[in-house]
């Protein structure tokens, strides 16, 4: 397995236990070895719950390896079972307890539980989180409803009614999406039938096949799910992501025509306040503003969409850690004229921003860190996610109301940069002095001033003389990076070795035609 400081998703095992933690009445049996509990910190940290995940460990030590390690898997799921009497049993291993080959899920079916027991085979030395998520629900589903389920007949006259598929904790605002995309549901008239996994229980799986459609919310938890139950019961699914203005009106329609309803009345009521931006000053001022994008496929490429048909920003740069779905991020990224990034190296992400040199940077966690070091604004739109992630207001993405929240969140940082930027430019007028702080910028980030110190050069001879470096500095800081790459660009291509205000101004000249 990969060593790093950061990663973007954790084992299989973890994607397990957001399954397991978003149900009521299902308990995750983990044969682990001591230490294998940090997960937990997870869930009581960044999404703030009040209980402990609904997990019990084996927790084997070092001498219990020349022991009856699989008679600790028994005692384990008979003490869990007996403790929390859960409706459901998933057993498993940590990435570590499966090199023992023990066969934990095997061994807890053969207890003869009066509860469906699920054994997990989430290999962790090829596959990852998200993708241990998806196998735990479909596993789960399987086991619940049988390898033959059954589709029961609507009566005549009751509303349609859709599942909402794959929102589980840990998930990029899961909690206000699901609120959001009910509403539109039980706006065509569709009533929501169960939600899966979130705050649903073992009766809610039973009655997945009572709906005549599934929403496919979250396709990296999800899209295993929707196949198999469409194979099984030949229930349709939708396919789009109701992520930004164009794409919710999208979504309404199709999930009118599979529910056979009128999506009229709704799409003439309902809307984002993003023709109020078009029709702004702002939008002269952002529109072609140069994005990079980078999160899990499902997000990164709606993201897309609506930078590049709802905000009129430019594309740079789209990419993912999700290699299930590298085949759509690949088609997606086409269409900007690009070429996608599949990665779960940061590192390689932030060579790929930095050489980019975008003025808005929309992904994870961890690119909120790196465009914070570039001086580059920042919006997170994607797992994983730290805790100032989960707001305790109603936040969606997804949905009319999301794109307002889209609207705001993208925005924003690009008008603070140009705030910070005015500030930098008046800050020797007379009414600002040489003391004033950044207000709203990380310490460490504040735009530098212009010093007096003679002109420097560069490993490769090129210096910036004084004047060069003050009007550099007149440039916003969030393009200033690629302006001095251009500059000294420009500079080396004719031989020139100190670059004045003057070059600068030819070099803007030459890369603006």
């Amino acid at each position: 397995m990969q060593l790093t400081l950061w990663t973007y998703e954790g084992p299989p095992h973890i994607g397990a236990m957001r399954i397991a933690s978003s149900m009521q009445g299902v308990h995750y049996v983990l044969h682990a070895p001591q230490g294998d509990t940090y997960a937990d910190l997870l869930f009581t940290m960044i999404e703030r719950q009040d209980r402990r995940p609904p997990v019990s460990y084996t927790t084997f030590q070092a001498r219990d390896l020349g022991g009856d390690t699989a008679g600790l898997v028994k005692d384990a799921t008979r003490a869990a079972f007996e403790r929390f009497r859960p409706d459901a049993l998933l057993v498993g291993e940590s990435c570590t307890a499966e090199l023992i080959q023990d066969q934990a899920g095997t061994l807890a079916a053969s207890l003869a539980l009066p509860v469906p027991v699920i054994p997990l085979e989430l290999p962790a030395y090829s596959k990852k989180e998200n993708w241990g998520a998806a196998e735990t629900l479909y596993q789960l589903l399987r086991g619940v409803l049988g390898a033959r389920p059954v589709r029961p007949e609507r009566a005549a006259g009751t509303k349609p009614r859709a599942n909402i598929l794959g929102p589980t904790r840990l998930g990029f605002r899961c909690r206000d999406d699901v609120r959001e995309v009910s509403g539109l549901l039980e706006e065509l008239g569709i009533e929501v039938n169960a939600i899966i996994p979130l705050g649903a229980t073992v009766e809610d799986l039973r009655r997945v096949p009572e709906a005549d459609f599934n929403v496919d919310l979250y396709p990296e938890v999800s899209r295993s799910a929707c196949a198999w139950l469409k194979r099984s019961l030949g229930m349709p699914h939708t396919s789009v992501i109701p992520m930004g203005a164009g794409a919710t009106r999208d979504f309404v329609v199709e999930a009118a025509a599979l529910a056979g309803v009128d999506p009229t009345p709704l799409l003439a009521s309902r809307g984002s306040r993003l023709p109020w931006y078009s029709r702004s000053v702002d939008s002269t001022y952002l529109t072609g503003k140069r994005v990079f994008i980078f999160g899990d496929a499902t997000h990164a490429i709606a993201a897309a969409r609506v930078a590049a048909t709802e905000m009129g920003f430019e594309v740079c740069g789209l990419g993912s850690y999700s290699r299930e779905f590298a085949r759509e991020l690949r088609e997606a990224a086409a269409g900007y004229g690009i070429e996608a990034l599949i990665t779960d190296d940061y590192l390689e992400v932030e060579r790929a921003i930095t050489a980019a040199a975008p003025e808005l940077v929309l992904g994870t966690q961890m690119e909120r860190h790196i465009a914070k070091r570039l001086g580059i604004a920042c919006a997170v739109i994607s797992s994983p996610i730290h805790v100032q992630d989960v707001p305790a207001r109603y936040s969606p993405v997804y949905g009319f109301e999301g794109a307002n929240v889209l609207f705001d969140s993208w925005i924003h940082p690009l008008m603070m940069g140009l705030e910070e930027h005015l500030l930098a430019m008046f800050r020797d007028d007379f009414e600002f002095h040489d003391g004033a702080a950044a207000s709203h910028l990380p310490a460490g980030s504040s735009v530098p001033q212009a010093t007096d110190s003679p002109a420097s050069a560069d490993a490769g001879g090129l210096a910036w003389s004084i004047d060069g470096e003050q009007e550099l500095r007149k440039i916003p800081f969030f393009v200033r990076n690629k302006a001095r790459r251009n500059t000294e660009l420009f500079a080396r291509e004719r031989g020139i070795q100190v670059i004045t205000t003057d070059t600068l101004y030819e070099a803007k000249a030459h890369f603006g035609r």
